[in-house]
């Protein structure tokens, strides 16, 4: 329990670190939330003027009678007037305070969640890809998508309610202290008892609601895997078993929460059923003191009234407590993700890269994915600037993880990489990633026009150096055949696209990145024969000058460069001169 308490504390303190661009909204939300206090003293107010002044004959209160105009008290008509008036003016100011409370509300927690969603989403980004292919990206997504949500409600909703509405128990018992301070003490009884019932919840809640996020996010890591397989699932006739799989695991998530919720609203439930015993006893405490003639009917009407605003308030922390825990446990979730150390972490003393010359080297290098069964055993071998090799292996065998290590999407396990003479981890990632051009297997594109995947590297490129790309590519011609040219939707991984206009919009994009070092993993492997040269006329113009790392089976493709290095089981089996290139 010490354990959680301090770990809470912590994730309180983040979240506050968090906010701290927003803290003048929040201080103006607290503040708007402040005026609740008095507005809650006021409203037993009428009820005790029409009781004790109008129905009875008991003078104003004291305040009141200072600052009301004599004209407005001389009758019980006058004095029932203004006690009507004085309702109706307190509703508008409690609504008034209501209205700016929930507005401002909504308006900073939608910008601290913006604010927090795309700081993990840039964390998420630049996660290694070991993280992702371990973990999946269901669960990061998840973890954007709700828990920053759920997180960030805390500093709003949740702690900011429990501290305002500690307030207004303060200025309760204070007036009923003024008026009967047996009756205080009795209302004040109930207090340590839904202390200790909301403190026995905590740590169980916020356990269970850990255990429903976890569950929760498993369900939706098989929708996002059935959405992004559709094809496949369709065409082995699996939609039945899917949703099978999908309802147990979201059946899972609703016994976890069912649980959960139980609990909850059990707290809830014994915090209601103590404030209710309060209350009871606070009455008949009341009714023998008005019997006694030590309070009158009106000050007794005045302190059930104020016995309403005393509890609620000690309600809604208790429950809010209770409900806190929901969003305790994203903002754990949360944290755990940016607490996530990238594995391929950048020196302090890297050096900018500008343009490299191309000459790479491997010395020795080896690489787990686990940790444990290495894929890669001590690769060696050197390449001169502009050379192009071709990789040839089976499948498995270890190639798209050999130039997966050269643009650093992860690091040796032993043995180095160098560029131009200098370990790859001595440049500055960025700069070094801004040497590579790839173009892969199945195409990436992004669901937007076909203009934009092809700038997608340099968004700042003109027009005219756009269309030079794709005629380099030679997708000029179906670019321009399409409804809207260079202005089509591609649509979600452009599929509205065949698979070689998919491929040589990869192309154009290459050809307008115009990097000294090119990979090409299996770039004609999805493609028919046809499409196969048209895609191999524009791969060697994009190959000339540049150092080209090319995987293929097919020899033909593998034709076209300079040395081939075969890999077999992880290990080097052969470097092999093919032929001069003839390129410059």
């Amino acid at each position: 329990m010490p354990g959680r308490s301090y770990a809470n504390l912590k994730l309180y303190a983040r979240l506050v670190g968090e906010a701290r661009p927003y803290w003048l909204h929040i201080i103006t939300v607290f503040l708007v939330s402040l005026l609740a206090t008095p507005i809650a003293l006021l409203m037993p107010l009428p009820l005790k003027i029409a009781v004790d002044s109008v129905i009875g004959l008991n003078p104003m209160p004291g305040f009141l009678s200072a600052i009301v105009p004599g004209p407005a008290v001389a009758s019980q008509p006058a004095t029932f007037l203004l006690a009507a008036a004085l309702l109706v003016l307190i509703a508008l100011l409690d609504q008034f305070q209501r209205l700016g409370t929930y507005v401002l509300s909504t308006y900073t927690v939608e910008k601290l969640i913006l604010h927090f969603r795309a700081r993990l989403f840039r964390h998420v980004q630049r996660l290694s890809l070991s993280y992702h292919d371990a973990r999946g990206t269901a669960d990061s997504l998840y973890r954007i998508e709700y828990d920053v949500m759920s997180s960030q409600w805390i500093a709003i909703y949740g702690l900011t309610p429990i501290v305002t509405g500690s307030l207004t128990p303060i200025g309760m018992v204070y007036v009923m202290g003024r008026l009967d301070g047996q009756l205080a003490l009795v209302a004040l009884a109930v207090a340590p008892i839904i202390f200790l019932i909301t403190w026995w919840s905590r740590s169980p809640l916020q356990t269970a609601w850990l255990t429903t996020k976890r569950l929760e996010s498993m369900a939706f890591s098989v929708v996002q895997e059935v959405l992004g397989s559709l094809r496949v699932v369709k065409a082995f006739g699996q939609e039945d078993r899917e949703e099978d799989r999908f309802v147990a695991r979201a059946r899972e998530g609703i016994q976890s929460k069912v649980r959960t919720t139980f609990v909850e609203r059990l707290v809830i439930f014994l915090v209601a059923l103590t404030t209710a015993l309060g209350s009871a006893l606070v009455l008949f405490v009341g009714m023998t003191h008005v019997h006694a003639g030590l309070l009158s009917v009106g000050d007794l009407v005045l302190v059930m009234g104020y016995l309403t605003q005393l509890y609620l308030p000690m309600q809604v922390m208790s429950t809010g407590v209770a409900t806190l825990q929901s969003s305790v446990a994203s903002a754990e979730r949360v944290f755990a993700l940016l607490d996530e150390a990238p594995e391929v972490p950048e020196r302090p003393d890297v050096r900018p890269l500008a343009r490299a010359a191309g000459a790479v080297t491997f010395r020795g290098v080896s690489f787990a994915y686990d940790g444990r069964d290495p894929v890669l055993h001590g690769i060696s071998f050197e390449i001169p600037p502009g050379t192009h090799l071709g990789i040839s292996g089976a499948t498995g065998a270890g190639k798209t993880t050999l130039v997966s290590l050269l643009m650093r999407f992860y690091d040796p396990s032993d043995g180095q990489i160098l560029l131009d003479g200098v370990d790859l981890r001595d440049y500055k990632l960025v700069d070094l990633r801004n040497q590579f051009a790839i173009v892969l297997q199945e195409p990436v594109l992004f669901s937007t026009s076909v203009a934009e995947n092809i700038a997608y590297a340099r968004p700042d490129a003109s027009e005219h150096e756009i269309i030079e790309a794709a005629k380099a590519a030679n997708a000029h011609e179906f670019i321009m055949a399409l409804p809207n040219g260079y202005d089509t939707l591609v649509g979600e991984r452009g599929m509205t696209l065949s698979g070689g206009e998919r491929q040589r919009i990869s192309l154009a994009r290459a050809f307008l990145k115009d990097t000294p070092i090119l990979i090409l993993d299996e770039p004609t492997s999805s493609v028919d024969i046809k499409t196969e040269a048209v895609i191999m006329e524009a791969m060697e113009r994009l190959m000339r000058g540049r150092t080209t790392f090319m995987i293929a089976h097919r020899a033909s493709t593998l034709s076209k460069c300079d040395m081939l290095l075969e890999i077999d089981y992880g290990r080097v089996s052969g470097v092999t001169p093919i032929q001069p290139s003839g390129y410059v």
